[in-house]
């Protein structure tokens, strides 16, 4: 195995997201790789089945890990395969693939989760995986919520090009230890969450209420208290031309969670992705954290787990919870590979019962191999247990995300991540921050539904 020194610490509407429900809800159930030539649309070649393949992790430095161990097993029972592992920090993985695209390097194999994925098959980068799928041991082994919302953010040609390895849903992680000392009822609803936040920050000895993600990720973030907090159940209008991102409920919900900022959080939230907020986290004084299940780990490492508990989202007025969609992560083959037997071999390794879940238990998600997900170690997991309960008792409804938008990824990170934090600093309305993204997502669904009605 090698390891390079490069680790950083569409389907139309239809639902793309049985995703979380349906995921969490099935827990209750001589040649060489790709040598630097090859870019988008190079169709590549079969190869000999031996010699190495290059794999590009999507989520470099904090899984690198146990990638490792997924490797070093499956050079033992590949001897003739070497793997060349390459981590990207999830933050750059977007723009590495597509600066590969138009200058060559892409590996045979690589993360290729949900949320990038439409932009990746509209270049022609990927390579359809049904056929092969179809052939394998691997088939109706997975789950098939997870395989339907891959096939669905895909695009409209209704092909798959991941493999899907993992599904994940949103936490709100608080520390029982301060909530105890304080007083305080569990954040099971959003007044009890406002009002802890409050309680629990005394900013002259650095105890926080609350750290909210102003960095890199911060969109998915925000938009699963708004809709968490306005009840509005849909992304899209009646029509399905029109998002709901910024109607007036969504955008009073934002102004109430913006404020939070400063208030109630420490200033150094403005710039922190998910690495740094969890870290952050895990060795300070802060009452909350929401993330999802992928740090449930790093959060028993570093506190024990009778210091923190991690529950679903809370609850709105109607005493209903709703929640945006957590991205199906996966593997795909990038077309221009030069052995995409040996990098489809790997596929099925990683995602074999075993090792699919060795994985997820190590990252704190949800199997995508259906007896992975019997494993005893998920029950253990709370967090998981409570998503599952919470996602099978009706008390949760799922807002799609718009993942088979080639744009969505753009749209959701690059474009407005920065505006966000100016919202944060008071430099921009939450109104106009929302109609500045509903203007582009609205020209991004017309344009696919242009395209493909």
């Amino acid at each position: 195995m090698k390891i390079s020194n490069r680790t950083s610490s569409r389907g139309g509407r239809r639902t793309s997201a049985a995703v979380a429900l349906g995921a969490v809800l099935a827990l209750t159930a001589t040649a060489c790789g790709d040598d630097g030539s090859g870019a988008g649309g190079d169709k590549g070649a079969d190869g000999s089945g031996k010699g190495k393949i290059v794999f590009w992790d999507n989520n470099g430095g904090v899984r690198t890990e146990i990638w490792k161990e997924v490797i070093a097993d499956f050079e033992k029972a590949n001897p003739d395969i070497e793997v060349d592992y390459v981590g990207i920090a999830s933050t750059e993985y977007q723009s590495k693939v597509d600066t590969a695209l138009q200058g060559g390097g892409l590996p045979d194999v690589g993360g290729v989760g949900a949320a990038m994925l439409a932009g990746f098959a509209a270049q022609g980068a990927l390579e359809p995986l049904d056929e092969r799928l179809g052939k394998s041991s691997l088939n109706g082994k997975l789950n098939k919520d997870m395989v339907e919302s891959l096939k669905a953010a895909g695009g409209g040609d209704d092909k798959l090009y991941s493999i899907p390895t993992s599904a994940n849903n949103g936490v709100l992680y608080y520390r029982t230890d301060l909530f105890k000392k304080a007083g305080l009822q569990e954040p099971t609803t959003w007044d009890r969450f406002y009002a802890a936040a409050k309680k629990l920050t005394n900013a002259g000895k650095n105890e926080f209420g609350y750290t909210i993600r102003g960095g890199a990720g911060s969109i998915a973030q925000a938009l699963d208290a708004m809709y968490g907090q306005s009840g509005i159940t849909s992304f899209w209008d009646a029509s399905g031309d029109k998002t709901t991102v910024n109607d007036p409920k969504n955008v009073a919900a934002l102004e109430k969670y913006a404020a939070l900022y400063k208030k109630v959080t420490p200033a150094a939230d403005l710039n922190n992705d998910f690495t740094k907020m969890v870290a952050q986290w895990d060795s300070g004084t802060i009452g909350m954290l929401n993330h999802n299940l992928g740090s449930y780990q790093d959060h028993v490492k570093a506190l024990g787990p009778e210091k923190f508990r991690g529950i679903p989202q809370p609850v709105g007025a109607s005493g209903k919870r709703v929640q945006v969609s957590n991205p199906v992560d996966g593997l795909g083959l990038f077309k221009s590979g030069k052995n995409k037997d040996a990098a489809w071999k790997f596929i099925e390794f990683a995602t074999s019962r075993a090792e699919n879940s060795k994985f997820n238990e190590a990252a704190g998600q949800v199997p995508s191999n259906t007896d992975a997900a019997k494993d005893a170690w998920i029950s253990k997991a709370e967090p998981t247990k409570l998503a599952a309960d919470a996602l099978s008792d009706g008390s949760t409804t799922i807002v799609q995300l718009p993942y088979y938008l080639p744009d969505w990824n753009t749209i959701s990170k690059a474009d407005n991540e920065p505006n966000f934090q100016k919202v944060l600093l008071g430099k921009m309305s939450a109104k106009e921050f929302l109609d500045t993204m509903a203007d582009q997502l609205n020209a991004a669904q017309e344009e696919w539904n242009q395209q493909n009605g």
